[in-house]
């Protein structure tokens, strides 16, 4: 499979003061959570874009007019698309089935994990040629990838988004579909204050 036969999803919010990282803004001030917003998301488009690992569509909120959006899209394949739906299961169902009838494997990931690198993103895709799904687990039971080649209402619909039971009804999801799937390392998303020392660690490990 090529990478004209994937896509790689990145859930955005629009780098807005007072919109973005707002349990890190008793740290960081407004300004400074949208700064480090920014950010990590020109930075993980950027190294999608210089990787090649697949079409790179950014699911924007509100919409797609914002100035860093419309920045992004100006890179070698990178295409915007608004979020559509009430709650994130809708926003992230419609987009799934959007993308689904324009390549065969999906990755849905969000803007929020910094730990997640290429390496396992490419993971994930040769994973995905053989079997039915992949999840990326969080810290905190949520995830911070799913990838898939089918739509399943179940993954989406009536899930307490945002709660430590969302990996796990996920997981139970699939398997009551008899899909089979294989699971990344658990990883850390980047929203509380003591996040922060590990971005830094991070940082330091990459340099």
């Amino acid at each position: 499979m090529n990478s004209a036969d994937r896509a790689i999803l990145v859930f955005a919010k629009a780098p807005v003061d007072g919109e973005v990282k707002t349990r890190l803004i008793p740290v960081l001030g407004e300004a400074g959570a949208t700064s480090l917003y920014r950010r990590l998301l020109h930075q993980l488009v950027g190294r999608l874009v210089q990787e090649q690992l697949a079409a790179v569509e950014l699911w924007c909120a509100p919409d797609t007019g914002h100035a860093d959006f419309q920045q992004l899209q100006k890179l070698e394949g990178v295409s915007l698309y608004p979020q559509r739906g009430g709650d994130l299961g809708q926003r992230m169902a419609y987009a799934t089935g959007q993308a689904l009838q324009r390549y065969r494997q999906v990755l849905l990931i969000g803007v929020d994990c910094p730990a997640l690198h290429m390496d396992l993103l490419r993971q994930a895709m040769d994973w995905l040629q053989g079997v039915d799904a992949v999840l990326g687990p969080a810290e905190d039971g949520g995830y911070v990838l799913l990838g898939l080649k089918h739509m399943a209402d179940c993954l989406f619909s009536d899930l307490p988004w945002g709660t430590a039971e969302v990996a796990r009804i996920t997981r139970q999801c699939m398997q009551n579909l008899e899909w089979r799937w294989r699971e990344l390392p658990v990883l850390w998303d980047l929203d509380r204050p003591e996040d922060l020392a590990r971005l830094q660690e991070l940082a330091l490990d990459k340099s």
